[in-house]
C-alpha cells in the first residue's frame, strides 16, 4: 500500500528532528524491554535520564562523572566525523584509542620515577602518534592497495586488544605489583597524572581539548577551504575528483587525524579517570563514538550535545545497574537502540512515503 519516494533533496526538517525522535523511541523501546526484564520502565528511564543530574542522592557525583564520560566520546567523535562526511569509513577507532593509551604510558613508564614537568606533555606527544600510527595501517592500504578501510580498522581493533594483553601482563606491568596484571597507577604519580583542572567538576586536560576540538572542527568546515574539500568528497565523490581534490591526500589527512584525536583520549583516559594499563582498559568508547558521531549528524555542536547526553545514559546505565540490578548487557542494547533509531529515521530524510496507487504493482 505504500512506497518510497525519493526525495529531490535530503529533508532539512527530518534532518532536525531525527535526533529527537531517535531519543524517544529509544526510551519507549528501552522501556519495554525494561519491563520484559521486570523491572519498572518508567523507574529505570528515570535514573538513566533524570537521576544523574538532579538527584540530591547522586548528583554530587555524577554530574562531575558527565564530563569525564563525555570528553574521550566527543574527541573521539569529532575525528571520526571529519572521515565520515568524507565518505572514510573507520570503525577502528577503538584501536586507536587502546594504542594511544600504550604508546603514552610506555613513554611515561620509561622515565619512572622521575618527576619532570616534561614527562606529561611527552605522554600526550606519544599517545597521539600511537593512535595516527595504527590508523595510518588501513589508510596506507586503503590509498596503496585498494583495502575496504571498514575491514581493516575493525579487525586491527582486535589485535589491539591482545597488544593491551600483553602490555598488562608483560612489558607494563607493574614490578611492584604482586604478579597481577596492570601497570603502575599513572594517576598517583604526579608527573604522570591528568587532574582536575577545577575542583569537582571533572574538567581534565582531555574533556577542555574536546571543547577545543569542537571549535576547531567547526572552524575548520566552515572557514577552510580543507573543510570544503571534505564535505564535497562525501556529498558529490566525481564532482570532488575534477575539482582537484587529491583523495589519497584526503583519506591520509582524515584517517591521520581520527587516530591522533583517538590516541588522545586513551592518553589522558589512562593517566586520569582509569589511571592505568589493564586488561579491561578499553570500556568501548571508540565504538560508541560512532553513535555520537551520527546521532549529532556529523556536526560539531550536534555531537558536543550527544556526546554529553550518551555519557548521561553511561552514568545512569550504571544506576540502573546498582539500583534495579539491570544487566549491564541490557543497558548496551539501550545505547545501541540510539543508532538503531536514528538510522532508520534517517531514510525519511532521504524518502517520503507515498501512497500506492490502485493497479500498481
Amino acid at each position: 500500500m505504500f512506497k518510497l519516494e525519493k526525495r529531490p533533496s535530503p529533508s532539512k526538517p527530518w534532518i532536525l528532528a531525527t535526533p529527537i525522535l531517535a531519543v524517544i523511541l529509544t526510551m519507549i523501546a528501552g522501556g519495554l524491554m525494561f519491563a520484559a526484564l521486570g523491572k519498572n520502565p518508567f523507574e529505570a528511564i528515570r535514573i538513566i535520564f533524570w537521576d544523574p543530574l538532579f538527584s540530591q542522592q547522586f548528583a554530587a557525583y555524577s554530574r562531575p562523572q558527565l564530563l569525564v564520560k563525555a570528553g574521550p566520546l566527543i574527541l573521539i567523535a569529532i575525528g571520526l566525523s571529519l572521515g565520515f562526511r568524507a565518505g572514510i569509513w573507520n570503525i577502528g577507532a577503538e584501536g586507536q584509542y587502546i594504542m594511544g593509551a600504550i604508546a603514552g604510558a610506555s613513554f611515561g613508564l620509561t622515565f619512572y620515577p622521575t618527576e619532570s614537568v616534561w614527562v606529561f606533555p611527552g605522554m600526550v606527544i606519544a599517545g597521539a602518534l600511537g593512535g595516527w600510527a595504527w590508523a595510518m595501517i588501513p589508510a596506507i592500504l586503503k590509498t596503496h592497495f585498494r583495502t575496504n578501510e571498514i575491514l581493516v580498522s575493525l579487525l586491527l581493533v582486535y589485535v589491539a586488544e591482545k597488544f593491551l594483553a600483553s602490555a598488562a601482563v608483560g612489558f607494563l606491568r607493574n614490578p611492584e605489583g604482586s604478579g597481577f596484571p596492570g601497570s603502575r597507577q599513572l594517576n598517583r604519580i604526579e608527573a604522570f597524572s591528568n587532574p582536575e583542572l577545577i575542583a569537582n567538576t571533572g574538567m581534565h586536560w582531555g574533556v577542555l581539548l574536546a571543547f577545543i576540538s569542537v571549535i576547531a572542527a567547526y572552524i575548520l568546515l566552515n572557514k577552510h577551504l580543507v573543510g570544503y574539500q571534505i564535505k564535497l568528497a562525501g556529498q558529490a565523490p566525481r564532482a570532488a575528483r575534477f575539482a582537484g581534490v587529491n583523495p589519497t591526500r584526503l583519506i591520509l589527512l582524515c584517517m591521520g587525524v581520527s587516530g591522533i584525536l583517538a590516541g588522545l583520549a586513551g592518553v589522558f583516559e589512562v593517566t586520569g579517570p582509569a589511571g592505568q594499563i589493564s586488561i579491561d582498559f578499553n570500556v568501548g568508547y571508540g565504538f560508541t563514538a560512532i553513535i555520537v558521531a551520527f546521532l549529532g549528524r556529523l556536526h560539531p555542536v550536534g555531537i558536543l550535545l550527544a556526546g554529553l547526553l550518551m555519557a548521561l545514559t553511561y552514568i545512569g546505565g550504571e544506576l540502573a545497574q546498582l539500583m534495579l540490578g539491570i544487566p549491564a548487557s541490557a543497558i548496551q542494547a539501550f545505547q545501541g537502540m540510539l543508532l538503531f533509531f536514528l538510522l532508520a529515521l534517517d531514510v525519511l530524510s532521504n524518502y517520503r512515503i507515498r501512497m500506492r496507487k490502485e493497479g500498481v504493482a
